[in-house]
């Protein structure tokens, strides 16, 4: 059987991102693979390796790509990573850009463009790789069939003309995934990429990769938290744990044995501090008992002809827990961030929060002193490299990007918090240097770090695996159970939800422009 992908006794040059042992691995032509294991484990260095990112000592990665024409790893191998499904992390966006249009100019490039972009590079690649014209011209006929497929199954046409920071997390999702398709790569590596789309997609997305598998000997390697996700049309896993890569399985190998995995959840005295937290002393901005912490009178939002939420109307009172669903695209988190007070067009809607009217003299702290958020937004925002400490301290003060260290008995509750987490030995570690779960994990200590009145979770589990997404849901329920808390939660998983929801939202795509 030919062999795709080898690499013997590697040992990553630098030391920082080595594997705890030497790196064996062979990934033959026809093999599907799934890199599976939990936060942390070392599944995107052993993927930074494949790709050539991470230099190896000696015995350097080998690839055989035939018949493929393009020579260079970067056009045989396209990679996605977790937290491109954020965008373009150039370093210039900020928490609340993607609803401040005033603050997009005209060199912002739209998805359109960059699509584009993309599809011409292909055919430039294509046309430099010294292929016979006809064989070009068969080539580019396939990935023109190939183009319209992707335009169809992730309607990419209701993307072409919106900025890409304006896409939502599942739209860039679709993005990211479309651009890398486009030039019909070798092997297509992807981290998560079931993150963020809705059901309906999600099947598309398997359906798409494993006729592409099928029909144009395209390798898929998925790199996957989540292992109840890893589709059937995977032949084979390489688990990785406690940074060590074990022998490659089987799929149906690997899925037996972790089927009979049970994970434990959140500790019982952990549970009971977070019950037992002290109650705040909530001042006269707050709703009495039972009151309405929500309500959104005929609300439409809309950007230039994309109408996102059309005459809504939603209440919310003290002590409800709802879950907020819909396809992608629908407004989910705009919803959310009308609510949080991040986007401008808030003022210009007919909504009251904690009883009051917006714009009725609230100042914007006085709001979030109340709510305790995470979303893939702030996710993607966080791009300091700073103790996690002080990101789950810039919780108490509603900050990103303006952090100080924490007081002694600040920096205490936010110990005890991430302690709830499973993450307090990563206090003092860098937040750019932990994995993407042990960063969403940081970012939940946040949302939670001030015992906050109304928490929103937006697509709170993103990232995690099997064990850290039960420890959440614990911790979410244990949560609720205090007095005075109200729980609004956006997931596109129905088995995400904790049982204490009483309350669904689900949200329709608007149908037309205006």
């Amino acid at each position: 059987m030919k062999e795709l992908i080898r690499i013997d006794n590697g040992i990553t040059r630098h030391p920082l991102w080595r594997m705890a042992e030497p790196l064996n691995m062979v990934i033959n032509a026809g093999e599907q693979i799934a890199i599976a294991g939990d936060n942390a484990a070392g599944k995107s260095r052993l993927v930074e390796t494949i790709l050539g990112h991470y230099p190896l000592l000696m015995n350097e990665v080998k690839c055989d790509f035939s018949p493929s024409p393009l020579k260079m790893v970067s056009e045989n191998m396209k990679y996605i990573s977790f937290r491109d499904s954020y965008g373009e992390s150039d370093g210039t966006y900020y928490y609340q850009q993607r609803w401040n249009r005033h603050d997009i100019d005209d060199s912002m490039p739209t998805a359109g463009s960059l699509l584009q972009a993309a599809r011409e590079q292909a055919a430039a690649s294509m046309a430099a790789s010294g292929m016979l014209p006809a064989d070009i011209e068969t080539e580019n006929q396939r990935r023109e069939q190939l183009w319209q497929t992707l335009t169809s199954i992730f309607k990419l046409d209701t993307l072409f003309g919106k900025f890409i920071i304006s896409l939502s997390s599942g739209e860039l999702r679709k993005f990211q995934i479309a651009r890398a398709l486009i030039s019909n790569p070798r092997v297509l590596i992807m981290d998560n990429p079931f993150i963020g789309l809705d059901a309906a997609t999600r099947g598309l997305l398997r359906e798409v990769l494993e006729t592409l598998t099928r029909e144009l000997g395209l390798t898929v390697i998925l790199v996957l938290s989540k292992t109840d996700d890893i589709p059937t049309f995977i032949t084979h896993v390489l688990p990785v744990e406690g940074l060590r890569l074990k022998p490659k399985q089987t799929r149906q190998e690997y899925v037996e044995h972790h089927a009979k995995e049970v994970y434990p959840g959140l500790d019982t005295a952990l549970c009971q501090w977070i019950e037992s937290r002290p109650a705040k002393q909530l001042e006269a901005f707050y709703p009495q008992d039972g009151g309405e912490i929500l309500n959104f009178h005929d609300i439409s939002i809309r950007y230039g002809e994309h109408v996102l939420l059309n005459h809504l109307n939603w209440c919310v009172r003290e002590g409800e827990r709802w879950a907020v669903s819909g396809e992608n695209g629908s407004g989910k988190s705009t919803l959310l961030s009308l609510v949080c007070a991040d986007n401008p067009q808030s003022y210009a809607c007919d909504i009251e929060l904690f009883g009051h009217q917006r714009g009725s003299g609230e100042s914007i702290w006085e709001i979030k002193r109340h709510i305790g958020y995470v979303s893939p937004e702030m996710h993607r925002a966080y791009l300091k490299n700073l103790p996690a400490i002080d990101i789950v301290a810039s919780g108490l003060n509603d900050s990103v990007g303006l952090y100080t260290r924490p007081k002694p008995a600040d920096r205490q509750i936010c110990l005890d918090w991430m302690n709830v987490f499973g993450i307090a030995h990563l206090a003092d570690e860098t937040f750019l240097k932990l994995s993407s779960g042990e960063q969403r994990l940081c970012l939940l200590a946040r949302a939670f770090v001030k015992n906050p009145e109304l928490l929103i979770l937006d697509e709170p589990l993103h990232g995690l695996d099997n064990r850290n997404r039960k420890l959440v849901r614990d911790v979410i329920e244990a949560f609720c159970r205090q007095p005075h808390k109200t729980l609004v939660m956006v997931t596109h998983y129905a088995e995400e939800l904790p049982t204490c929801i009483t309350h669904h939202l689900y949200l329709k795509k608007p149908n037309k422009k205006v």
